[in-house]
């Protein structure tokens, strides 16, 4: 098994196996973390192979300086961000269509896991875009506070402040449906 080192210095020079290999990888995990942040899975799809488009054209100058899981995720919550920024200027300009990308997922195979994933889901869209992207970075990519807090240029504790009130606004929301 090839380090994620040697994928790289493969896929940079050219190994469309190694480039195949890294995308499979980590291509599952990128969904989840764009749908999260998004709400949509077609959304998601797009946003997963802009970023690796993106990661593939730029490999031969890349230095990835954390693990390729984080940064490959940053870029990730990056283009989610850039989408977001996107959408509130097509919402001010009112001649411009708006596609509406924050729709609903559709429910997956299982009912019981389907209604709570689209809970989660639902609810996840309540909180605050900065929470929700600490909180899926900590939770979906495994990244500590310092690297999330780096990638975000906020400070570590500012980055714990989010997550903390975004679990607190989850658990507020999760909460207040299950009394209805």
């Amino acid at each position: 098994m090839c380090s994620e080192r040697a994928l790289l210095d493969k896929a940079a020079r050219g190994c469309r196996d190694s480039l195949r290999r890294i995308y499979e990888t980590h291509k599952d995990h990128l969904l989840t973390l764009a749908r999260g942040l998004c709400g949509d899975r077609s959304m998601a799809e797009d946003i997963v192979h802009d970023v690796f488009v993106v990661f593939a054209r730029g490999l031969p100058g890349l230095r990835v300086k954390t693990s390729l899981k984080g940064y490959l995720s940053v870029s990730v919550c990056n283009r989610v961000r850039d989408l977001a920024r996107a959408e509130m200027r097509r919402r001010r300009d009112p001649g411009r269509v708006d596609p509406g990308w924050a729709d609903a997922a559709a429910p997956d195979a299982h009912a019981a896991d389907a209604e709570l994933t689209d809970r989660l889901r639902a609810a996840l869209e309540h909180v605050p875009l900065d929470q929700r992207e600490v909180l899926l970075l900590r939770a979906q990519a495994g990244l500590s506070f310092e690297e999330i807090a780096r990638h975000q240029g906020i400070s570590s504790n500012t980055a714990r402040g989010r997550y903390r009130y975004g679990i607190d606004k989850l658990r507020s929301l999760l909460n207040s449906e299950c009394e209805r």
